[in-house]
């Protein structure tokens, strides 16, 4: 199958050659644009979730050979996340191949963190499929990069790491207050404050509420233990 430009440069930034054209046409193809001739990437991102995961606990098992698994757990957690996936793939500009019908187009689906992290799984997948396991192990260690040995020793929400926190303190849990929302519908930012006790507070943006409350978890954790 002859591959158009754009997925001919996809394959470039990946650095994987497709000998089953058709697997990378479908790994891109969202289910809006889906029809009876043209198959669309959900089955594909089912089956890379699960690749993606047996790399992933491989990897963290070899990189700290004396890591309990109550640290593995969480390192793991980070790095299959559907944002974690969702980063990988701005990186190698995926959203700019996908294909979306015209309503997902219409709401900035090339931006939506969901899709360009499903379209990633997808991807994962379709290199299984077409190369093996070597193929998509490589491509995932590759694209993953330093992330692996940079995974925090404890990776758990910071929402979770800083409610303990305070309640170690006596505290009752964090509040989180979203102050500010901007853009347009299709691309919100939300502004969202978290608030202690004992009236420290830390703000944080990002495109969704979770992220934005998690941003300001940890910014409030990090500035309440350097006071510790």
């Amino acid at each position: 199958m002859k591959l158009s430009a754009d997925l001919v440069a996809l394959q470039n930034r990946i650095g994987y050659r497709f000998e089953q054209g058709e697997l990378l046409t479908e790994a891109v193809t969202h289910s809006s644009m889906s029809s009876a001739s043209r198959s669309d990437n959900q089955r594909l991102e089912f089956l890379g979730d699960r690749v993606l995961g047996l790399v992933m606990a491989e990897a963290l098992l070899g990189a700290d050979v004396n890591a309990a698994e109550g640290l593995l757990a969480p390192r793991y957690n980070a790095l299959v996340r559907k944002e974690t996936c969702a980063d990988v793939a701005r990186e190698i500009e995926l959203g700019d191949v996908l294909r979306l019908g015209r309503s997902e187009m219409k709401s900035g689906g090339r931006r939506k963190l969901a899709l360009l992290g499903d379209a990633m799984e997808a991807l994962i997948a379709a290199v299984y499929v077409d190369g093996g396991f070597d193929a998509a192990q490589t491509l995932i260690l590759r694209l993953w990069g330093g992330r692996i040995n940079a995974v925090e020793d404890d990776a758990r929400d910071p929402k979770t790491s800083l409610q303990e926190w305070a309640q170690s303190r006596g505290f009752t849990p964090p509040a989180y207050v979203e102050t500010a929302r901007s853009g347009p519908d299709h691309a919100p930012m939300f502004t969202i404050e978290a608030r202690l006790d004992n009236g420290e507070t830390q703000t944080a943006e990002a495109g969704s509420k979770r992220l934005a409350e998690q941003a300001a978890a940890k910014a409030l954790l990090a500035r309440m233990t350097t006071h510790d």
